[in-house]
Parts: structure tokens; C-alpha cells; sequence
């Protein structure tokens, strides 16, 4: 299925998040921006005209960037993920919001599928829709954690970032 994006220059870099025009397929970070697969990159500012969910879309992420939304409501397809991926992804979706952090462990438990921590880190890897997803409010015990997010080289520093712009960066152990 054809699919369309937009970029959404941020703090953090600039974006691009794709819809299939029932869902959010992707977002990713872009170095610049171009069409991607099957995808036809438009402008964000002819989103509305093209495809409503990827207006909506563009709309969030610059309501988001901007501090006046916390949580997104947006339709979102995480393609071809397991079921154990799924549930765990649903769950951050669901009950993580934004101002607070979960730990792997705790991610693991509250997505009832038995999973160890470890597996949880693995999954947030695999998150086709990161921000929307908020994989970055995933933190180990002891610290940030991992975070494959963020322009290549500056994935630690735009999961910090997005924590602190969120405050909710984890204080030190000690």
C-alpha cells in the first residue's frame, strides 16, 4: 500500500512520520528529507489536503513540540510486529504518559506477557513510531537506558532531551 509523509522540524531534529491514510505507519529522524520506500514525501503544510490522519498527524507533533500536548490520539499500525511486541508497545502507548518514565522491568510486568526486561529493550528497538510510541519514557533501574532514536550519533542525547523537555528525566542514583 502507497503510503505519504511529512517533516516536522524539531528540537531534536528534524522528523518524518508517515501515514498509510488509515494510520501512522513510521516516524523517523531524517538528515533530509526525501521520500522513502513506496512513500511520497509532501510538504506539512499540504497534509490536510492529501491525508486528514497525516494532518492530524503533523498538527500533534507540532502541538507536542510546542508544550501543549502531552499524550498523542492518533491511529497508529505498528506493522509487523509479534504479539508479545505488540502488547508490550500497546502498553507504553496506553499507560505511560508523558511527565512519567516506566522501567524496563516495570514495562515487562505491566504488559502481562511474561517477558524479562531485557526482551522489553529489544522491543523498544524495534518501535516503528517513536515520540507517537513514547519509547523514550523506557529507562533502566540505573539510568537512561538505551534509545535508537534521534539523528545517528545523538540517540542518548535526544532520549535526555525529550525527558527533560517532558521533566521527566530520572535523578541520579547517588
Amino acid at each position: 500500500m502507497a503510503t505519504i509523509s511529512a517533516s516536522v522540524d524539531t528540537f531534536v531534529g528534524p522528523i518524518t512520520v508517515t501515514s498509510d491514510s488509515r494510520s501512522i505507519v513510521r516516524l523517523e529522524w531524517s538528515t533530509s528529507p526525501e521520500a522513502t520506500d513506496d512513500s511520497v514525501l509532501i510538504p506539512a503544510e499540504e497534509a490536510a489536503a492529501s491525508d486528514p490522519i497525516l494532518a492530524e498527524a503533523v498538527a500533534q507533533l507540532r502541538a507536542y513540540f510546542d508544550g501543549r500536548l502531552g499524550d498523542f490520539d492518533l491511529p497508529v499500525d505498528l506493522g509487523q510486529v509479534s504479539n508479545v511486541a505488540r502488547a508490550v508497545l500497546t502498553t507504553l502507548a496506553e499507560k505511560v504518559p508523558a511527565g512519567t518514565t516506566v522501567t524496563y522491568g516495570q514495562l515487562a510486568e505491566a504488559s502481562g506477557t511474561g517477558i524479562p526486561a531485557r526482551a522489553v529493550g529489544g522491543i523498544m528497538g524495534l518501535n516503528p513510531i517513536p515520540i507517537i510510541v513514547p519509547c523514550h519514557r523506557v529507562v533502566a533501574g540505573d539510568g537512561l537506558g538505551g534509545y535508537s532514536g534521534g539523528l545517528p550519533g545523538h540517540e542518548l542525547e535526544t532520549k535526555r532531551r525529550l525527558l527533560e523537555f517532558e521533566d521527566a528525566l530520572p535523578q541520579p542514583l547517588f
